[in-house]
């Protein structure tokens, strides 16, 4: 027994009827396409890992003044038009 109860006979088999329906070039190109996009992936992932650990090391008296601003203005309530009438 192999993979869930498929057999090392029967995924062969597979293999062999893939590479006669899409060619070797085809399945070449798919896996260096597969790579490319997880390596764009793990790319990201590091930047974004990096950008929160710059936040992390950022002054605290920055972060502090940045808190403290202050939005003026004034609330007000504005009139709805009633959909039901």
């Amino acid at each position: 027994m192999g993979l869930g109860g498929i057999s090392i006979w029967q995924l062969l088999i597979v293999l062999a009827i893939v590479i006669l329906l899409f060619g070797t070039k085809r399945l070449r190109n798919f896996g260096s396409d597969l790579g490319n996009a997880v390596k764009g992936f793990r790319k990201a992932m590091d930047t974004n890992d990096q950008d929160t650990s710059d936040q992390d090391k950022a002054d605290p008296a920055q972060l502090e003044e940045q808190d403290n601003d202050i939005i003026e203005g004034k609330a007000e309530k504005t009139k709805q038009k009633d959909s039901k009438k």
